[in-house]
């Protein structure tokens, strides 16, 4: 008998491993992540040092509440979001999936150039029904890329020289 408990066990741990939604959206995360993902700086953007934040370094005209006027008047900041399966592991439980793509686009107003751009999968829930929060997976993480990591290899400080 514990053998066949043992062995039910193993095949558990293998089918939710490697055949389980979850396992097999991970992999389309990773395989996509490989084409596109990541962070690309087409061309800086060099500003004067009052329009950063001195505590910290990062531009301080960025207003995530304004949507494409984020980076206020002079460039578009714009957030499109792809949805490759739709869900909701939040509110109805960790069982369902969600993948998406999401690309950040930072593009100078006066001539539409694109300065640069992030790419990001992600993909949330699959798990065991229950009352927890769902798991996610994304590529690629946080530390290697993100929108703030964009935003700091976009706008460069200028070196300003004394004479």
């Amino acid at each position: 008998m514990k053998k066949i408990i043992f062995l039910m066990l193993l095949l558990s741990v293998i089918y939710a491993t490697f055949f389980s939604e979850k396992a097999r959206l991970d992999r389309e995360v990773d395989r996509l992540c490989a084409i596109d993902g990541g962070i690309k700086v087409y061309e800086t953007a060099e500003l004067p040092p009052d329009k950063f934040d001195k505590k910290y370094g990062q531009i301080n005209f960025y207003d995530p509440t304004q949507g494409v006027n984020a980076l206020g008047p002079e460039y578009i900041y714009q957030w499109d979001m792809h949805y490759y399966k739709k869900g909701h592991p939040v509110s109805q439980g960790a069982h369902e999936t969600v993948m998406r793509r999401d690309h950040f686009k930072i593009i100078q107003k006066s001539d539409m150039k694109l300065l640069g751009e992030f790419v990001k999968y992600h993909r949330a829930g699959g798990d065991f029904p229950g009352p927890w929060m769902p798991s996610s997976y994304h590529c690629p993480g946080t530390l290697k890329a993100s929108s703030t990591i964009l935003l700091h290899e976009v706008f460069v400080k200028s070196t300003e020289e004394d004479n």
